[in-house]
Formats: C-alpha cells, structure tokens, sequence
C-alpha cells in the first residue's frame, strides 16, 4: 500500500480542498501518513492568492523536493491553478489544478504510470460543486471542521486575484450541504465552521437574487444533535441584516461575525470596487451589537492600496477606534498581475507605498491590540462552554475556545483542570485576561 502526505497552505477553504484530496486518495487504496518522510507521494496544495502567499508556496516546494529526492512531489491547489500554462517548474512531478478534485484519483493513475522523468499534468475544467468528493479524512482538531458552501466569488474587488482561480460564485445545493453538515454533526463534530468566499451570496446563483443564507443557516441550526455553527467571512457590502435576528433566535448560531471591511475611507473603497464607509460600515457594527450585546466582530483591513494618503488612514484609524472591533487582522496591499488593480501604478511608487504602508500597519495593530485587551475584559466572571484543544502533557492544563474564539486566527483559552482530552466540550469560568488569551478553571456541573 503507498503512502501519501497533504501539506496544506493557506486558508480554511483550502484545508478542505487537502481533505478531500486525502480521502480520494484513501478511497483509491492509499494510506495516509502524518510524516512526509514516509511518504511515496507528497502533494503541496498551494495558495495562490498574494506575492506572500505564492513565496511560501513556492519554499514549501523546494524544502520538500530537497529533503525528499525519492518521492513523488504534486504541486496542486490555487498557485498551480493561477499559473498552470505559465508555471515552469521541472522539479515536480505533478501539476494539479483545482476546479474538479474528483479528477484527483485520475491524477494518481498517471503519476504511477508516467516515465520517470515525465512530468504529469491535469487541469480539470468541470463544476466543482458537483464533484463526488465526500470527505473521510480530516486535518482540523478534533471536535472542530469546516463546511465549505460555495466556491468563487462574483464581487469583483479590484484588487482579488480569487475570480482568476476559482471563477464565479458556485454555491452547493441546500440538500448537499445539509446532508453533509448531518454526516459531521453524527461524526461528533461540535464545532461547524461554515466558510466560502462570501457566505452571504450563497444561492444566489442557484436560487436568483435574495437572502438565502439566513435561511440555510435556520435550516442548519435545526438539525439533531450537539453542535454549534460558526460563521466565517461575509462581504459587508451584501451583508443580510435578517441574519442577526437569525442568530438572535437561534443559540446554535454562534454571535460571531467575520466582516471583511478591507478599509473604511470612500476614495480607497471605490478604488477597490466596494460600496461603503465609515459611517456605513461602523452602522452595521452598531447593528449587530445593539441587537446581539454579546456578539463579537472580527474584520480584516488592508494597508497600501492605490489612493491611500495620510487623510484616508486617519479615517480608518478612527473607524478602527470607533468599531472597537473585538478582533483584526491586516495586511500590506498585493499588486497582483491581472487584476484591475494593477496598473493603478507603477511597481516604483507601489514599493513606496508599500514602506509607509508597514508603519501605518504597526501603528494600527498597536492600538487595535489595546482595543481587543479591553474588549476580552466583559469576559472575565462569566461562564462559557469550552471545546477543548489540546491538554499540556505534564499539566492539568489545556488549551481551549470559547464562541469568541475561531479556530487559528484568535486568541486561545487556558483552561486550568484535570483529565481534559481534545474534542472535550466542558464548562469554565473565565477569571483573567492574559495577553490576548483569557485564562479560565474547570467547573464540574
């Protein structure tokens, strides 16, 4: 039986892409290994989606090519996708594009079959979402998983190199997405993080204009068993109001909202191809907190987009204080080939830009840091349902989160008690604040 390793970059929508890729390859005989040194075939499913993104795909290449002479190296995933007629890359043995992983067994056949020497490549063209790809295999912790409803984007943004790799909006059928949120939740998965580019377009495609979101999610929080659903990234632009009143009446839903606002001054939005502002986009914050006091919003800004001055980030500076979001992320401005955004200047003023953009990112997440420290102080003295991470061998200690809490991307829960194993979903009374974490006891109900 050959072995097969998945190395996973990127984000949550690509880990599920590599568990679908595992569980083809299981389905096909193999076995999966958590060592690439035991390895007969190494797959890197790549991102694709910044200059970042593309240097650490790229590395994570050449330091598995160089460590693994004698196996079978697959480069798959968004990188592969993006430049698959340009990529000039002999060290693989594979190239695999991303739009239809059932193709992926095919691609096994041919790098059995092929001569050494003979790259291999396929780029599957048919409907991603009509793959027969039912995932048997995990990458996530136990008790947590993501659920994926839709691939592509039709938004557009200026600056996204996402249409060039996963194309248009193409959402999952209802029944396709309720039946495999069904297989998890019987599968003992506690934690359903619902992800696609931008979960509030879901249907659209399939069902005409409207929100059809909200309704999945009332549709997903009705079924049996012990679970909560999580929700991952919605464009705030589109963002359906009437899923706050869903959330509200649903303790299911987790109050917990990932809103990518990118930035907040008019003249850098409209260059990006977004609708809104500050005052706009800090509206919708009031709104959901004045209908969900505990809600926790987290949103992502970027630094160094064409048209930013010192006038444009001190409206986001203001935004970022006014929001007082509980959780940001940011990062510098990619000039991406192909998108519109890239002839908006030339690669000379773009590197000066891109200087002044880092300080005003540092200064940024100084004060966004001071902001999120304050906000895990309403916290403290309450009690919350924890899922357990990971116990610290040695320790009655173990890493955890709480609903305020997304997997990877936000602070953890110290959790001080005895005999916790990971997927343990237990109780604890949040007693202080540590940094970005929050540290909390065991209570036995």
């Amino acid at each position: 039986m050959k072995k097969i390793y998945v190395e996973s970059l990127g984000c949550a929508k690509n880990q599920v892409d590599s568990e679908i890729l595992l569980s083809l390859a299981r389905k096909k005989g193999y076995e999966i290994t958590d060592s690439a040194q035991d390895a007969d075939v190494v797959v890197i499913n790549t991102c694709g989606f910044i200059e970042s993104a593309k240097k650490e795909a790229i590395d994570t290449f050449f330091s598995f090519r160089n460590a693994l002479p004698q196996a079978k190296i697959v480069l798959a995933g968004c990188l592969a996708e993006r430049y698959f007629d340009e990529l000039e890359l002999p060290e693989a043995d594979a190239l695999f594009g991303n739009h239809d992983l059932s193709f992926f067994p095919e691609l096994l056949d041919k790098l059995e079959n092929a001569e050494c020497g003979t790259q291999v490549r396929l780029r599957p063209e048919t409907d991603r979402t009509k793959s027969d790809c039912e995932r048997t295999q995990f990458l996530s912790r136990k008790g947590s998983v993501y659920l994926k409803i839709s691939e592509g984007c039709n938004h557009r943004c200026n600056y996204c190199a996402i249409p060039l790799i996963r194309g248009p909006l193409a959402s999952r059928s209802r029944e396709d997405i309720i039946n495999e949120a069904r297989a998890l939740i019987e599968r003992g998965y506690y934690e359903i993080n619902i992800v696609a580019q931008d979960l509030g377009a879901w249907g659209s495609d399939l069902y005409g204009e409207g929100d059809h979101f909200t309704s999945l999610m009332k549709d997903l929080a009705s079924l049996e068993g012990d679970f909560v659903l999580r929700m991952l990234y919605i464009h705030p632009d589109t963002f359906p109001v009437n899923l706050i009143q869903a959330v509200k009446e649903n303790s299911r839903i987790l109050p917990y909202f990932d809103i990518p606002f990118q930035h907040s001054w008019p003249g850098v939005l409209r260059g990006m191809k977004r609708s809104g502002d500050r005052e706009t986009y800090a509206g919708l914050v009031r709104k959901i907190r004045e209908a969900l006091p505990d809600a926790v919003i987290r949103t992502t800004l970027m630094l160094g987009f064409p048209g930013e001055d010192e006038e444009a980030f001190d409206d986001l500076m203001k935004f970022v204080k006014e929001a007082e979001f509980d959780w940001m992320g940011s990062f510098l401005y990619s000039r991406e080939e192909d998108t519109p955004a890239y002839s908006m200047r030339g690669e000379r003023e773009h590197k000066r830009a891109h200087k002044q953009a880092a300080l005003w990112q540092k200064e940024l997440e100084n004060v966004q840091s001071e902001i999120t420290g304050r906000r895990l102080e309403r916290f403290v003295g309450g009690i919350y349902t924890a899922l357990v991470e990971e116990p610290i061998q040695g320790e009655d200690l173990a890493i955890a989160r709480i609903y305020s809490q997304a997997p990877d991307v936000d602070g953890l829960t110290v959790i001080m008690g005895e005999g916790l194993k990971e997927g343990d979903v237990v109780r604890v009374g949040i007693r202080a604040v540590r940094g970005l974490d929050l540290e909390a006891v065991l209570i036995n109900e």
